[in-house]
């Protein structure tokens, strides 16, 4: 291609079309769509490389889980030595042994025997 340096694009793009035309010839042509149609085939199967997903299906739905019991005891617990009561899914409440628990009907009765609400417990004295 050194001897196109000097010539303008017309007589380039003639030189290029000479070029292939002496080296690419009737089965060169063959060839090349040969090959241009392999390349494509392998550009589509390297898109099949990404990761393959189960379809969702109702069958594989989580199932969401069964909504949890009342509280026999009561609206709110506190615990025997202490000083704050909580309502029972807070986390303060859980951690007070079944010996140690007091029950209130609601927040009233709770400060009435003189417990405050937990502060950790949202929803709670307000």
């Amino acid at each position: 291609m050194c001897h196109t340096v000097g010539m303008n694009i017309a007589e380039s793009v003639g030189y290029i079309k000479a070029w292939l035309d002496r080296g690419v010839g009737e089965w060169g042509l063959f060839a090349v769509f040969i090959l241009i149609g392999l390349a494509s085939f392998g550009l589509g199967r390297f898109s099949a490389f990404e990761e393959v997903r189960p379809p969702v299906s109702l069958a594989q739905a989580p199932q969401t889980p069964s909504p949890a019991a009342l509280y026999i005891g009561g609206l709110v617990v506190a615990s025997r030595s202490g000083s704050v009561y909580y309502y029972p899914w807070c986390s303060g409440g859980q951690k007070i042994s079944a010996q140690d628990q007091r029950w209130f009907a609601d927040e009233a009765a709770a400060e009435a025997a003189g417990y405050t609400p937990a502060k950790s417990c949202k929803g709670l004295g307000q």
